[in-house]
């Protein structure tokens, strides 16, 4: 359903402005479990940092990023969002957000391509002068359809390692027309996000989805990242034996170090009862893989994009097709009469069959991103087009603020300390 903006024409999209009244309550909570970025909102309504600035961004549609858009609006901020996932919006918080000043909204639960496409299109015509980004696929669009607006932006953020990797394919190609930093990078996002949220939401989205009872069972973890690292902890701790698949000598070494079995994929398929993809890779699993799978076998993907699980592979191995035996589950028969169980349909399964990160892991992401284009605005960054990190001096802030709201004190250090650390002449 379209609604009119203020100059009368459609500058939102969403399902129905009426499950609005469900979606504030939600976003209410989510901002009482996000201290830091009520700490920035305080700030940002006084210092008006985004005062007059266009910012474009494709997010998940849930409370947590809510609470995000509400600070750059209480910043001076206009907003104009578009989904990355069709699949994890949440109407009755698009709605919720589509009702407040400054914020336009294109998202709709369960869009074909062509219309994910087309909300995209749809926040790039509010002529953004800074873009957040999920994936990629907002900067990718605009740098391949909308070239006429790029002299107009100033910067923005990646959220995730797989956006990332493609902002770097496209600085190679010396087709990045401005500076990106790579928030996904960051160290406060791989400790939180990856390492206690990701991993927490995967496990929260598979128990969801199945009820499986995790102990015992053979869990396969495929990459071992950031995220694959804390799955595979996670299920490990819940009494899970876990095999992890890796192409990095490096992290597959780690895994091993880590007690972990280490396999390749075809080795693992037909041992395993449950698969976890966090690759951001492609063709992670495949029909060869998926024909040699036990029955009752459950696959899950992590990743951001649906392309680790040969989805269709598996549709065509099936000879039926048994749709959502659970919610978020949906069961191939195989033709040796084998079942095998795929998860919010080969998507990030933490959003679909889940509720995503935690709001207390997302305030400390979202708050560097938020300081983040402050500073890419602030004159003060001098950066070149490509992909950049996030500056450390931010990541300080992040923990300070977290640590503040938390209540908790730590040491400073003393003059003699710190001339100590500063000096190359003291010696043992």
């Amino acid at each position: 359903m379209n609604v009119a903006g203020a100059d009368g024409e459609s500058q939102s999209d969403i399902a129905d402005p009426g499950l609005g009244v469900s979606g504030v309550p939600r976003i209410a909570w989510a901002r009482r479990a996000m201290p830091v970025l009520g700490l920035l909102r305080q700030e940002f309504a006084s210092s008006r940092p985004f005062a007059g600035r266009r910012i474009a961004a494709c997010l998940h549609i849930t409370p947590e990023t809510a609470v995000l858009v509400g600070l750059i609006t209480a910043g001076g901020g206009q907003v104009h969002l578009a989904a990355s996932n069709p699949l994890s919006t949440q109407d009755d918080i698009a709605a919720a957000l589509a009702s407040q000043p400054g914020v336009f909204v294109q998202a709709r639960a369960g869009v074909d391509r062509q219309t994910y496409y087309s909300h995209i299109h749809g926040a790039l015509d509010g002529l953004p002068e800074l873009v957040i980004d999920d994936g990629c696929d907002l900067v990718n669009t605009l740098h391949a359809e909308r070239p006429e607006l790029l002299p107009g932006v100033i910067g923005g953020c990646e959220s995730t390692s797989t956006g990332v990797a493609r902002l770097r394919r496209m600085a190679a190609a010396g087709t990045l027309a401005f500076p990106i930093v790579a928030a996904d990078a960051s160290v406060t996002r791989r400790m939180f996000d990856n390492g206690y949220g990701t991993s927490q939401s995967v496990i929260d989205g598979l128990l969801r989805a199945t009820n499986i009872l995790l102990a015992g069972k053979t869990v396969v973890i495929a990459g071992y990242g950031s995220c694959g690292t804390a799955i595979a902890d996670r299920a490990a701790g819940l009494g899970a034996q876990v095999i992890v698949t890796e192409v990095d000598p490096v992290r597959a070494l780690d895994a091993l170090m880590h007690g972990y079995q280490v396999l390749p994929m075809a080795d693992a398929a037909p041992r395993g009862e449950i698969f976890i993809t966090a690759t951001g890779s492609r063709d992670v699993i495949t029909g060869s893989h998926l024909r040699a799978m036990r029955d009752g076998a459950v696959l899950a993907n992590a990743g951001h994009f649906d392309v680790e699980i040969d989805v269709r592979a598996l549709a065509d191995l099936a000879i039926e097709f048994n749709p959502g035996v659970r919610p978020n589950a949906d069961e191939y028969v195989l033709g040796s009469g084998r079942r095998l169980i795929l998860l919010a349909e080969g998507r990030v399964v933490n959003l679909i069959a889940a509720e995503g990160n935690p709001a207390a892991v997302m305030d400390l992401f979202f708050a560097a991103q938020a300081l983040a284009l402050m500073w890419l605005i602030s004159g003060e960054s001098g950066l070149a087009a490509g992909v950049h990190p996030m500056p450390a001096a931010i990541d300080s802030e992040i923990a300070r603020l977290t640590l503040a709201a938390l209540g908790t004190r730590i040491d400073g250090l003393t003059a003699a300390q710190q001339e100590y650390l500063d000096s190359w002449r003291q010696g043992s």
